[in-house]
């Protein structure tokens, strides 16, 4: 089972996939830490850290079941000449949700009052946990499929799975204070929310957009955007 410690091929692996779930998780960190802002201060880290934990728990359910990961990809229904699986069922949910809730925190952003109204509204800790957990699946789901097609050996893949959390555990709160203190990078990360999940749709519809050229548009913008806070900062 760890018949890879003995050999550069699976150390390979396994930096090779640490760095592509943290970077699978970062749209993960972003929604959490979005969801969390609309909690009380004191109720943030607690939600964060639940919110991670059950991330940690999708991802080791979803690979510890790879016949069914593997079976949502034999198609359930036709739709219009389009095999929809269950795979492709749950990206198309979740590419609405994600745009659905997007739409409704932009909207709120240019409301003047967007912050009383989310008072108003007393959004509860357990809500936030239950849009959390949704989209932890969604995340969880395009994670588990990159690790599973990868590399071969189950113990790679959950030390990949486990120290990219981990990172993200570290990260989350900074990275969930510095979007809250500057709404042009929440705008610009809700905007990214938006491009997940028109390409989860996408990939649904078997639609596929590569998703170097997504990472590579967020990398761009957020680059353009941190430029123009530190200008701004110095005028």
């Amino acid at each position: 089972m760890f018949e890879w410690l003995f050999t550069p091929e699976g150390w390979i692996a396994l930096v090779s996939l640490i760095s592509l779930e943290i970077v699978l998780g970062v749209d993960n960190i972003i929604f959490i830490s979005i969801l969390v802002n609309r909690l009380p201060p004191d109720q943030r880290d607690s939600a964060r850290r639940i919110g991670l934990a059950l991330a940690v728990i999708s991802r080791l359910l979803l690979l510890f079941s790879l016949v069914w990961v593997m079976g949502l990809v034999k198609p359930w229904f036709t739709i219009y000449g389009n095999e929809i699986s269950g795979r492709d069922l749950i990206l198309l949910l979740g590419g609405l949700f994600l745009l659905f809730k997007s739409t409704m925190e932009i909207h709120e952003s240019f409301d003047g009052e967007g912050e009383v109204k989310t008072n108003a509204r007393a959004i509860t800790f357990s809500a936030v946990l239950i849009q959390i957990a949704l989209l932890d699946v969604i995340f969880s789901l395009d994670s588990v499929i990159t690790a599973v097609g990868l590399v071969d050996h189950l113990s790679i893949m959950v030390i990949a799975i486990l120290v990219a959390v981990g990172v993200m555990l570290v990260a989350a709160k900074s990275i969930g204070e510095y979007v809250d203190d500057n709404p042009p990078i929440k705008m610009l990360a809700l905007s990214f929310l938006m491009m997940v999940g028109i390409a989860l749709i996408g990939e649904g519809l078997d639609f596929h957009i590569p998703k170097g050229y997504i990472y590579f548009a967020m990398a761009f913008s957020l680059i353009v955007e941190l430029l123009n806070i530190r200008l701004r900062k110095r005028q």
